[in-house]
């Protein structure tokens, strides 16, 4: 006997903002981007939060924040996490150089298990590049101000930054969707392999729909799906989906799973399928090797169990009432060099 999970990965559900707090230790991975204003600060708490105090003091440029780095790392000595979401940025030009004005939300944990929220701007700075010399300055923090507030995480982040042009114009839920993903699966390698590294490899659509209840007179409703490339294996490629309409707001999808039970002869995954049974269900976040269809609005999964293809499982979800419902289920659970999958779950067929 055999008992598994269909072979979708499971990861740890966090609510609210989706934030990663103290209690889950996991590694942060490493971030050094200075393509725009919002990843260099982006950068500079990733190194703060990875304790490269050096690396955060170099993404100052002449006016540092502290006498020395000494003092600078020492203001972080009691904090073990800190998370940020970026506003709109707004930008000018003066004397050669680009102005980046970035409002700024940060929560940060200490040790004791308390938490601070601070918000507040930071200005950055980059000397046009085409007319530098040596040493080439990249684009840098010139200067930051933040200061405690009392109110949430998200909603201390202000609308734009003091004295500083209006910002630019922007699509505040796809920036929000890549903040909550970038918050949330640090354990993502966010990029294709040769793809641009200044943003995260995301494809986004948007769903009309109407729920069962609306009548024709009723304005079609409009819902935002986004999906992030999230690592990839020999064989087998992972994707976040995060949903965004006017009822709920933005979420992180989860995706209904059945719990298989897979019984061998003899006992032997080498040998044939005896049966397949499904045990319960569970919720993932992350698909393998999925795509949404336009056509159908539906999202499916096929997870390789090995390379040749010839034992995986494929899922279906159709959005339907405004969210994605599990429709269709097939697992090819032998391993005999031949692609044979067996329906274990079907509510997408007409009989």
């Amino acid at each position: 006997m055999r008992s598994m999970r269909a072979a979708v990965p499971s990861t740890l559900l966090l609510s609210g903002m989706l934030v990663n707090t103290p209690g889950y230790a996991q590694e942060t991975r490493y971030i050094d981007d200075r393509s725009t204003a919002a990843s260099l600060i982006q950068s500079f708490y990733n190194a703060v939060n990875r304790k490269e105090y050096a690396r955060a003091w170099s993404y100052y440029g002449d006016q540092k924040p502290a006498k020395d780095l000494d003092t600078f790392a020492r203001g972080y000595e009691d904090t073990t996490q800190v998370n940020v979401i970026t506003g709109a940025v707004s930008s000018e030009g003066a004397a050669g150089s680009t102005f980046y004005y970035l409002p700024v939300s940060i929560i940060a944990f200490a040790e004791d298990g308390s938490d601070a929220v601070f918000a507040g701007c930071y200005t950055v700075r980059l000397a046009n590049p085409g007319i530098q010399g040596e040493p080439f300055q990249p684009l840098h923090i010139e200067k930051g101000g933040l200061k405690p507030s009392t109110q949430s995480y998200d909603e201390a982040l202000p609308e734009s930054c003091p004295d500083a042009p209006p910002p630019e114009s922007t699509d505040t839920v796809l920036s929000e969707a890549k903040t909550l993903f970038y918050t949330t699966h640090k354990e993502c390698d966010r990029h294709l392999p040769g793809a641009d590294p200044a943003s995260a490899e995301v494809e986004q659509y948007r769903i009309p729909y109407r729920y069962s209840y609306d009548t024709d007179s009723d304005p079609e409703r409009e819902a935002r799906l986004f999906r992030f490339y999230c690592g990839a294996g020999a064989y087998n490629e992972n994707h976040v989906y995060y949903q965004h309409d006017d009822e709920d707001g933005l979420r992180e999808l989860q995706f209904a799973t059945p719990d298989l039970d897979i019984r061998y002869a003899d006992d032997n995954s080498d040998e044939k399928v005896d049966s397949i049974t499904v045990i319960g269900y569970s919720a993932t976040a992350k698909l393998v090797n999925s795509f949404y269809d336009e056509a159908s609005h539906s999202i499916t999964s096929q997870g390789k169990w090995r390379g040749v293809g010839d034992a995986s499982d494929s899922g279906t979800w159709i959005f339907r009432n405004g969210a994605f419902s599990l429709v269709k289920f097939e697992v090819d659970a032998s391993y005999d060099g031949e692609i044979n999958p067996e329906t274990v779950l079907d509510f997408d067929t007409a009989p």
